[in-house]
């Protein structure tokens, strides 16, 4: 089984200035930003690209930890769940506050939980290995009756008596149903 890795976040923020301009940022320090600027509206759009950009590009790994429940499930504190199921990519952005975009790997248990957020990608479940057709056990070689092993021969055991019917002085249920009538 391969090991079990800590589920990823990509978070890209909008912040804004005192002097009503914005800068754009991405948790992955190799992502290229724009420049500072006062088209806010341009860089919203830009921080949502490439929020869904990351969600795009991400492989969804089959066995990531849910990074929700690596935060004590902080996500929807009000509802208790265990973290179970497959991994998923949900990209979370609240539109009132419409200033932060995440990407998180989280368990399908915890995904539905989490306000404003959509799955965007699921992991690919590994194929089972495919066993050989199960065979049938080796027949067993034929004990005569009587005999206690098959590497006895008949010259050692006596034929094995069949079995006797049982008698009864009484009379069958057939019997007796047909002389009351």
């Amino acid at each position: 089984m391969t090991e079990r890795l800590p589920g990823r976040v990509w978070t890209v923020r909008l912040t804004g200035h005192g002097d009503r301009s914005a800068t754009v940022s991405c948790s992955t320090a190799a992502c290229r930003m724009p420049p500072r600027s006062k088209d806010v509206a341009t860089l919203r759009t830009f921080a949502a690209q490439h929020a869904a950009a990351h969600a795009k590009a991400a492989t969804v790994r089959p066995n990531a930890w849910c990074h929700c429940g690596s935060q004590r499930c902080a996500s929807h504190p009000d509802t208790k769940t265990h973290c179970a199921g497959g991994v998923v990519l949900i990209l979370q952005h609240d539109p009132t506050v419409g200033r932060v975009w995440t990407v998180e790997e989280v368990c399908e248990s915890c995904a539905p939980l989490i306000p404003n957020a959509a799955v965007v990608a699921r992991a690919v479940r590994p194929k089972r290995p495919t066993q050989p057709p199960v065979q049938a056990p080796a027949a067993r070689p034929v004990v005569p009756g009587g005999f206690s092993s098959a590497a006895a021969g008949p010259a050692e055991s006596q034929a094995a008596p069949g079995r006797r019917r049982r008698r009864t002085s009484q009379p069958s249920r057939r019997q007796r149903s047909g002389r009351g009538r």
